[in-house]
Parts: C-alpha cells; sequence; structure tokens
C-alpha cells in the first residue's frame, strides 16, 4: 500500500533548526540591497518577443491553428516573455490568445481597422505594465486608412503601437509591431522609412523597441535602413546569440532555416542582455512556421 503524506505533514516532522544571528544578518542584508537597488531606479529585465502565428487556415491540415494554440499559449508562458508581438492573428487567433491569464493586447484589424483580417497585435502582462496609448497605422502612401502600399499586391499590411508604463519602476516606452509585404520589394523597402518616420512622429526621443516580421534578409536595403536608427539585438547582445540565425521553418522539423526574417530592434539605452531563437516543438511539430524570437532587456 502507498501511503501518501502531505507536505504540511512533513514539514511538521522536521526537527527546527534555528537560524544563526550571522543567517539572519546576511537576509537582511540582502533584503536592504535589493531595496535599495530599486529605489536607486535599478531597471528590472523584462523578455520582448516577436513571434509570427501564422494565420488559421484548415488547408495546413495537422498544423492547423486548432491542433497549435495550445502549445503557443504554453510557449509564450513558459519562456515567461512579458511582451510578445505577433503577426497574422485573425479575430478568432487573437480572443484565443485573450483567454490567457494575465495577458491582454492592443491592436486591430488591418482590412476595416476594426476586428477583420490579421493583426499584429501586441501581448503585453497586465501586473507589470499599463498602456498609456496606443495606435495603429498602415504600411502604404495613406497610412491613417486601411491600404495597400506601393507595388503590395496581396493585402494591407498594419504596424501598431504601444506606449507602455512598467509599474515596477515607473518607466515608460514605446514597442512597435510590424509586418512587412511578403511581394513588393519596393513596399519593404518603403516601409522601412515610413517605420522610421512614424517612430520619430510618435515617440520623439522616448525608449522604444520595434519587433515584428519584416520578410526582408538581414543585407537587404530595408533592414539596413532600420539600422540607421536602432540596433538590432541579436547583434549587440551582451551574451552569444542562442539557437539558429534562420527563423522560418515552413513547419517542417528538419528545415535547415535559411531566412532570418524575424527582428528586435532596440533604440538608444536600451541593454540587451539575452537573445534567442527558441526551436521548441511539440510532438514533432512546431507550433507555428516561424520560430519565436526573444531578447532579454534593460531600459535606460
Amino acid at each position: 500500500m502507498v501511503v501518501y503524506v502531505s507536505c504540511r505533514e512533513k514539514i511538521l516532522r522536521q526537527p527546527v533548526v534555528p537560524l544563526s544571528i550571522a543567517q539572519v544578518l546576511v537576509a537582511l542584508a540582502c533584503f536592504c540591497a535589493a531595496q535599495l537597488a530599486l529605489a536607486a531606479g535599478a531597471s528590472p529585465e523584462i523578455n520582448i518577443a516577436t513571434y509570427n502565428l501564422r494565420l488559421n487556415t484548415a488547408s495546413d491540415g495537422a498544423n492547423a491553428w486548432p491542433h497549435r494554440v495550445d502549445a503557443v499559449k504554453v510557449l509564450i508562458r513558459y519562456h515567461e516573455f512579458d511582451i510578445v508581438g505577433t503577426q497574422e492573428g485573425l479575430p478568432e487567433q487573437i480572443t484565443d490568445l485573450d483567454a490567457m491569464p494575465g495577458f491582454a493586447h492592443v491592436g486591430i484589424g488591418r482590412d476595416d481597422g476594426k476586428d477583420a483580417g490579421e493583426h499584429s497585435a501586441i501581448y503585453y502582462r497586465t501586473a507589470r505594465f499599463e498602456v498609456e496609448k496606443h495606435g495603429d497605422y498602415w504600411l502604404s502612401e495613406t497610412p491613417d486608412r486601411p491600404s495597400k502600399g506601393w507595388d503590395a499586391k496581396c493585402c494591407n499590411r498594419i504596424a501598431s503601437w504601444a506606449k507602455f508604463h512598467d509599474r515596477v519602476n515607473g518607466r515608460r516606452f514605446f514597442v512597435f509591431n510590424v509586418h512587412f509585404d511578403h511581394q513588393g520589394e519596393v513596399a519593404r523597402r518603403e516601409s522601412a522609412k515610413l517605420m522610421l518616420r512614424k517612430m520619430r512622429e510618435i515617440a520623439g526621443n522616448a525608449t522604444m523597441i520595434c519587433i515584428g516580421d519584416f520578410n526582408s534578409t538581414p543585407e537587404t536595403e530595408q533592414i539596413q535602413t532600420m539600422k540607421t536608427a536602432l540596433r538590432d539585438a541579436r547583434e549587440v547582445s551582451a551574451e552569444p546569440a542562442y539557437g539558429p540565425q534562420g527563423t522560418f521553418e515552413d513547419f517542417k522539423l528538419d528545415s535547415k532555416l535559411p531566412e532570418r526574417i524575424d527582428y528586435i530592434f532596440v533604440g538608444r539605452g536600451v541593454e540587451v542582455l539575452k537573445y534567442a531563437t527558441l526551436t521548441d516543438s511539440v510532438e514533432a511539430r512546431f507550433p507555428s512556421d516561424h520560430l519565436p524570437v526573444v531578447a532579454r532587456v534593460r531600459l535606460p
């Protein structure tokens, strides 16, 4: 017969070992040091990520959203993302992720400026962050309304942004999340210019981070344009980047990951402590056709 003993009973059976005065003083010193660091404005770390969800389409078969939604949510929570920018999420996918306890999102649908179509949603932990402002704009010559830009033929492309207040230390910062067009070369080049212009217009000289699926490899003009104002988190990480460079695997577990198209860019003063491309899979299946990218950062 197996007898289960409760944790409480186990604790009660343990002999009580009194702490020495030295141990008490050490513990008190550590506590005071932590409080002084916080009072002095030491900035706690933030795990910020970008994750293309892959839209919900039945044609993906075993890789369709209903079969992997739980894996996506578990991944976000296990890796302790504080803020994550998603791409391609359709309304039902946004609703599914809204069910994650402790998270909320900003961002509208690209088709009608409300709910329809894919979103570039930004999810954040509500216990830590407060959204003070947020907005959206389209990657086109008419960014204030739903529209296609330049030589884009497939669909509207949208960027969403938020101004966050970190309740832990009072710092304020902006996060921009975007999904560049996958066909129009001119659209991608012009989208980078638009992003920098809109970021200056919205955030000014404030601390900012830009994340997203840029559908562009590092040597392209548009990525080089982004780097004229922001730094590539992978390149400036204090610790060596973890995981593969490529971020698109097309649901293929044996993919050679030839293309890096998902990025985290950081503004002036943002310290990148760690950077990773995550290759988590569940029962030999990736949760999406893109790998999530995450950086642990400290704000100025």
